[in-house]
This record gives structure tokens, C-alpha cells and sequence, in this order.
């Protein structure tokens, strides 16, 4: 039983009363009784009510991350397991799992942890004090799980070497857990195979979920000239040039990523139609634009331009341009993919801001379809943070 008990001011506690799991620091009003960061603790409300248990830190602005609304429960393996076991059974309905995120933090009921399963290897993120010392008991089930369905995981890599880490008192760290393999993992998805650098790539290695945004463009490209943007290792070039694209270009900043997605395009056979350039998009697409360049398909997967609400302003500011460019270089009929991976840029104001650059170059925006993340990634409703992912498709024709 949890030995200390947190208790709110009267009126908050909204966000944990309508589904989610987090508790502000400027929610409380009480905490009673001895604990140490990390630990497992009571939450009632302003009255004395029970509203669930959870794991505190007082380190961080959300002080109580909420594991189960029975305050009976207790926090220990079987729990565990039993979350990690209707993640798993979720995944095997809503995707194909050879490579898929297993846990998805609080969208999983597992706040501050994302697990991400690369063909027979795990790469973990641990973003919460709480849920760090858990984190032991968590990989095992899941260890335990898989087997259960024939599923054996040669290795563990840990990635939680995120700068968020810091806002929770704790060290970033990367590294093995458990016996060391070869981090450079082959997995294959929507017919592309792709090297993933699990030790050195960004976030987890792979942005898995982009994976049937990747996969629906695919009808749009073939016979088409693609520019793709931010290309990162190549993944939605080699999606067009699998479907048959007549000429594909990916663009990205890093010469790492450039590196990767050369030896990805070669790993598909498909170095002749699939090239990469390492500049700065936001410098390259006036270039094009001056030189007359134009594009059947062109696609934007731009990194998060604001990871806070301060930044908003300067983000719009961002995502305008970069659309608005875009626009200017696709052929009239072609095809314009665009997306925002940051949850502080809402839907509706991503959608204002494309509206915006497509008015300034007058061009009409025919909506082809609308998507978010990969079922893997799921949106829990009560939690604004899980749903990041707004990705569109559109035809772009001419004003007049």
C-alpha cells in the first residue's frame, strides 16, 4: 500500500477525472507522509476521495503521473504484465508488428515509457523518474510476453538520452541493457527495407509512425517526379520509388541521414532513380523555385518547429513558408504531402497556417485525405500530448 497520500486543491484535477494520467504541481495541496521521489503514491481529491495511484516527483511540474484509478492496486510484475500484455494484443489487431511501437507511455496506461520493436531487437525510452525504476520489470514482460507468442528478443538498447529527462532531475543515458549486438538492425516495411541505427539514429532510430502516411503515397507516385524534404534516412523517397516513381529526390540537412539513405536506396536496388542532397531545405526550395524546377509529387516531413507553447508564433511562421514553397514547385494537378509532428501545433492551426501559404501563392487546395499517427501509436483522448501527428494529402491546382 502507498504510505503517502496526495491531495488536490478544490476544482483541479480535471485532466485525471476526464480519462488522463497527469497531476501539476499547481494542482496540489497536500502531500502527507514520508516517500522518496519515484515512489508509488495515493491521489485524493480536495474531500478526502480516492482518485487513483501513481508515481511522484516533485523534481518535475507533473508531479504525479497516474498508473491505475484503483487505489487498491498494487504496483507490482503481474500489473506490469497485464498492461504490457493488452498493448501486445492490441498491436497484433491494429498492425503489422514485425516492426511496430510496443508501448506508447500514457496512451499504453505506462506513463514516461516508449518501447519500440525493431524485427528481434527492443529500443527503449524511459522519460520518468517513476516509471525508470519499473523499467527492469517492464522489459522482462515484455520479454515474456512475445515468447508466449513465438517472439524472441535478442537484444535491448536503451535511448532515453532526450533533453526531457533533465526536467525530472535524471541523467540522459544510452547504452545496452543486456548482452551487446550489432545496433545497425534490417527490418523491412511496406515492401522497403531500411538499416536502422538504433545507437546513433534520432529519437529511437525510426519514425515508425509515419508508416501508412509512407505507405499511402505510394499510389500517388508512380511514373512521377518526387521531391522529398527532410528525407531523413530516405524513408518516404524509397516508399515513392518502390511504387515506381520515375525520379525521386530526398533532401536533408544531415549528412548522416544522407549517408543512411544512400545505403537504404542500394539496400532496395533503387540507387539508379533514388538520389539524395545534403542542404538546408528552407535554402534549397528558393533555388528551385528560381531555376523553374517543378515536381509531380512533392512531400514535407519537417522535424517539430515548436516543442512549446512559447515558440507557437515562430513555428506558424515556419510551417508557412515551408508549405508555401512547396506549393510553388508542384506541377498544376500534382500532388502536395504535408505533416506537423509536433502536438503543440493543433490541428486547427495547422490547418489555418496551410490554408494561409496556399491563399499567398493562389493556388486551390483539392484535399486527397487526412491522417495521423500509425495505430501503434495511438491517440488517448484525455491525453492532448498522444496525438502529435497531423499529415495531409492534397492536390494542388492553379487559382484561375
Amino acid at each position: 500500500m502507498a504510505n503517502t497520500t496526495v491531495t488536490l486543491k478544490k476544482g483541479e484535477g480535471r485532466t485525471i477525472k476526464s480519462g488522463g494520467l497527469w497531476i501539476y504541481d499547481n494542482e496540489i495541496s497536500d502531500i502527507s507522509g514520508n516517500f522518496t521521489n519515484g515512489d508509488i503514491v495515493e491521489v485524493h481529491d480536495f474531500d478526502g476521495y480516492p482518485l487513483g495511484k501513481g508515481f511522484i516527483n516533485t523534481k518535475s511540474k507533473i508531479t504525479v503521473r497516474l498508473m491505475t484509478k484503483n487505489v487498491n492496486q498494487e504496483i507490482d510484475y503481474d500489473f506490469l504484465k497485464t498492461r504490457v500484455q493488452n498493448a501486445w494484443e492490441y498491436r497484433k489487431k491494429v498492425t503489422n508488428t514485425d516492426s511496430c511501437r510496443l508501448i506508447f507511455g500514457e496512451a499504453d496506461f505506462l506513463p514516461g515509457i516508449v518501447v519500440d520493436k525493431f524485427s528481434d531487437v527492443l529500443v527503449v525510452q524511459s522519460l520518468a523518474l517513476g516509471i525508470d525504476l519499473l523499467k527492469e520489470n517492464i522489459i522482462n514482460a515484455l520479454k515474456e510476453v512475445l515468447a508466449s507468442d513465438g517472439i524472441s528478443i535478442r537484444g535491448v538498447y536503451e535511448r532515453s538520452d532526450a533533453k526531457v529527462r533533465t526536467n525530472e532531475g535524471m541523467d540522459r543515458i544510452k547504452g545496452f541493457i543486456g548482452n551487446e549486438f550489432d545496433t545497425n538492425v534490417t527490418i523491412t516495411e511496406n515492401g522497403v527495407k531500411y538499416i536502422v541505427d538504433i545507437k546513433d539514429g534520432q529519437k529511437t532510430g525510426f519514425f515508425l509512425d509515419q508508416k501508412y502516411n509512407r505507405l499511402a503515397i505510394q499510389k500517388l507516385c508512380k511514373d512521377s517526379t518526387v521531391l522529398d524534404c527532410f528525407t531523413h534516412t530516405g524513408s518516404f523517397a524509397l516508399n515513392a520509388g518502390i511504387a515506381g516513381a520515375r525520379e525521386v529526390l530526398g533532401v536533408d540537412a544531415s549528412l548522416l541521414a544522407v549517408r543512411q539513405a544512400e545505403e537504404n536506396a542500394k539496400l532496395n536496388g533503387l540507387e539508379d532513380t533514388v538520389h539524395f542532397k545534403c542542404e538546408d531545405v528552407f535554402e534549397l526550395l528558393p533555388k528551385f523555385e528560381k531555376s523553374g524546377e517543378k515536381f509531380d509529387v512533392v512531400i514535407l516531413d519537417p522535424p517539430a518547429f515548436t516543442k512549446s507553447r512559447n515558440s507557437i508564433k515562430n513555428a506558424v511562421k515556419g510551417y508557412r513558408e515551408i508549405n508555401l514553397r512547396a506549393m510553388k514547385l508542384v506541377k498544376d494537378g500534382g500532388f502536395l504531402a504535408t505533416c506537423s509532428c509536433s502536438h503543440f501545433m493543433s490541428y486547427e492551426m495547422f490547418t489555418k497556417t496551410i490554408n494561409q501559404a496556399a491563399h499567398n501563392v493562389h493556388k486551390r487546395l483539392r484535399q486527397v485525405e487526412y491522417r495521423t499517427q500509425s495505430p501503434d501509436h495511438p491517440i488517448l483522448w484525455a491525453a492532448d500530448e498522444s496525438y502529435y501527428l497531423k499529415f495531409y494529402i492534397f492536390q494542388v491546382c492553379s487559382e484561375y
